[in-house]
Formats: structure tokens, C-alpha cells, sequence
């Protein structure tokens, strides 16, 4: 038994000539945040969560954030933010300060005035390339996953992948202690171009999000195909239940209950046991564990 941890920064249709300029700046920041977590992958505009979070269909920023501890199995979701800073300090103080699992929209700001969270203006959020990116989504006449490159106007066979989507964005983290002690986090800005008021898979306890006694799980993709399998819950019942490893649930539940093309997720044992597993063209992805070994990767590896 020994500390683990991994980070994802999204699953999807990421094209192996991604331009350097794209690539690297992803890399760099999750090797800085297998040292600090989930709330600093928030800070960077590369992802889709916090700074870097997509917009809705009217051109605004609604985040969620979900944080669970599995020991205790105490846990704390927000949805509809648009002024708070980082969406998973909010998740967490709901965790921690109130009687409930999950605020949203009016109530989650209000909650998280009250609280003294650090909160901006809603500007901050709306950055010229996410209003590029909104832009092509209505062109293109889709609600789709953050992506990389601009959406053909007409897809060849070569470029549609996943319904012609190119995607990355939710931020996920989950680490284990030296004790076996579990824990998941994940943030999200949701979908280009999604539909005010959406909210996805990410702070849904079970299915972007889970953590109990024998692993945690922090999923990616689409969030509508994820919450439709219970990705996250499901690894953890396989373990339970029909006593899989760690490996063979999370490759069992992305393999077969989610659709090819949807889904991704980052998970650690209690043992210190790390799976990282994918059904997308990509997932940017980290990890690392007390007895060496880390990895930083995009595609599947060879």
C-alpha cells in the first residue's frame, strides 16, 4: 500500500497532429498539478473548467465542480456558477459547512458570498477563444465537447470522429493516501454551446464522481453518455460486488457500458493502484505513485 495520484484534463476526439502550441502548455500544467490537484488544473485556460471554461448557448459560463471523500463518503456538488473562481473550493465547502450534498445557480453564489469565496466578474470567464469556439458550435449546429482544433464546415471521413467532435476539457483528480485513504474532485464548464441551465455528469455523486472505501473515480467525456452508464459508481460496484480489480472494472465499465467514442476516467485503489482508461481517440491524462513510476500522456500508449 502506498499514495497515489491521477489527473485527467479531458477524453475525446484529440487529433494526433495537435499543434505543439496546444499540446505542450496541457502537458506542463498537469505535471505541475500531480503536486497541487484539481484546483490549480482550474486556474489554467487550457482546460475546460474554471478559467478556461466553455459557454452555453447565450454565451455564458456555467461551472460545476463535484469533491467526495471516500472514507466517509461525505461529498459536496455545485452547479451554475458564473462569478466563483474556483468551483471546487465552493464543492468542497458545501461538503464540509452544510447539511446538504449539492447548491446550484442562485444559491450556490449566494452560498458562496456568505462563505467569502474568492468571486470575479463574469467577464473573466469569457475569453476570445471560447467565444471562437461557441462561435463554430452554432455554425456547426452542435453542443459538443470542448476541443483543440476548428470543426471542418465539412467533415471528411478522416476529421469525424465521435460525431465530428474534437474534444478535451473536464478536469478530474483522485489520490490515495498512505493509510487507503480515498479521495475524487472534478470540475467541469460543461458543454460548447449547451443549453442554459445543463448540467452534466461531473457533479452527479455516481456517475462523473465517485469515491468509497475501495477506489475513487473521476470521469470525462460525454457527460449524458457517462451518467447514462453510472460510470464512476459502476468501477466501484464491479470491485464490490463481483470482486474486480481496479483495472479490470474501469476497463470493463469504459469498454463496455459506455458508448465507444464518449467516455474516459482516472482512478486509484486503496491498494495504490492506478488505472487510467479511455474509449476516445485521447485523454490527456497523469499520474503517480510512492514507488517511482509516474506517466503524462495523451494517446493511447504503445
Amino acid at each position: 500500500m502506498g499514495w497515489a495520484i491521477a489527473l485527467h484534463g479531458g477524453a475525446g476526439d484529440i487529433p494526433l497532429n495537435l499543434p505543439p502550441e496546444r499540446r505542450e502548455p496541457r502537458e506542463a500544467a498537469l505535471r505541475h498539478c500531480l503536486d497541487i490537484g484539481v484546483r490549480e488544473l482550474e486556474n489554467y485556460p487550457h482546460f475546460n473548467a474554471g478559467k478556461g471554461s466553455v459557454l452555453t448557448s447565450d454565451g455564458t459560463v456555467e461551472m460545476e465542480a463535484c469533491i467526495m471523500d471516500g472514507r466517509t463518503k461525505k461529498c459536496g456538488a455545485v452547479s451554475g456558477l458564473t462569478t466563483v473562481v474556483n468551483a471546487i473550493s465552493l464543492a468542497r465547502l458545501v461538503m464540509e459547512k452544510t447539511p446538504h450534498i449539492y447548491l446550484a445557480f442562485d444559491g450556490a453564489e449566494a452560498f458562496a458570498r456568505e462563505q467569502g469565496v474568492e468571486t470575479t466578474d463574469k467577464s473573466h470567464f469569457v475569453t476570445s477563444e471560447n467565444i471562437e469556439r461557441l462561435k463554430q458550435a452554432k455554425e456547426a449546429n452542435r453542443v459538443q465537447i470542448d476541443y483543440t482544433q476548428p470543426i471542418p464546415k465539412e467533415p471528411t471521413k478522416e476529421t469525424t470522429v465521435a460525431d465530428g467532435d474534437s474534444q478535451i476539457g473536464t478536469v478530474g483528480c483522485v489520490a490515495v493516501d498512505n493509510q487507503g485513504n480515498l479521495a475524487t474532485a472534478t470540475s467541469t464548464g460543461g458543454l460548447v454551446n449547451k443549453m442554459v441551465g445543463r448540467i452534466g455528469d461531473t457533479p452527479i455523486i455516481g456517475a462523473g464522481t465517485y469515491a468509497n472505501s475501495l477506489c475513487a473515480v473521476s470521469a470525462t467525456g460525454r457527460g449524458e453518455s457517462i451518467m447514462r452508464a453510472t460510470v464512476a459508481r459502476d468501477v466501484a460496484a464491479l470491485m464490490e460486488y463481483k470482486g474486480f480489480s481496479l483495472e479490470e472494472a474501469a476497463a470493463y465499465v469504459v469498454g463496455e457500458c459506455a458508448p465507444k467514442g464518449t467516455a474516459g476516467l482516472v482512478a486509484v485503489s486503496a491498494k495504490g493502484e492506478v488505472t487510467m482508461q479511455f474509449n476516445t481517440t485521447g485523454m490527456f491524462r497523469a499520474c503517480a505513485t510512492e514507488d517511482g513510476y509516474s506517466e503524462i500522456a495523451i494517446w493511447p500508449s504503445v
